[in-house]
């Protein structure tokens, strides 16, 4: 395995820290995009929003939410590749601050 290299199936769950140390979500998903022969990480998705989209369930989910009374869904940031430190994959830590991220309650394009 290169340097660079890093298995995903062992990043998934782990917990990310913010530069304080304070634990914002764990990684639940991996968005990437392949480049001739190699598949390159765009982002890593966190929190229970995550998880919902990594199901591939979140229109229904959102409706199922909505429907038990929760108006203000927000549980889980996109952390761009490079704004994650992964220097010691077993505590990812982001290298920007949590108002940098995207909320993917903001999110996903296809929910609309």
């Amino acid at each position: 395995m290169m340097a660079n290299e890093i298995h995903l199936e062992l990043l998934l769950g782990k917990t990310v820290l913010d530069s304080t140390g304070k634990a914002i979500g764990r990684i639940e998903e991996v968005r990437a995009s392949k480049q001739g022969e190699e598949w390159i990480v765009q982002e890593y998705l966190i929190g229970y929003a995550a998880i919902l989209e990594r199901l591939s369930a979140w229109t229904v989910g959102l409706g199922i939410l909505h429907l038990l009374g929760a108006h203000k869904i927000h549980s889980g940031y996109t952390i761009p590749w490079d704004k994650l430190d992964l220097t010691d994959p077993n505590k990812p830590r982001l290298r920007c601050s949590l108002d940098e991220l995207k909320s993917l309650s903001q999110q996903p394009e296809d929910a609309e």
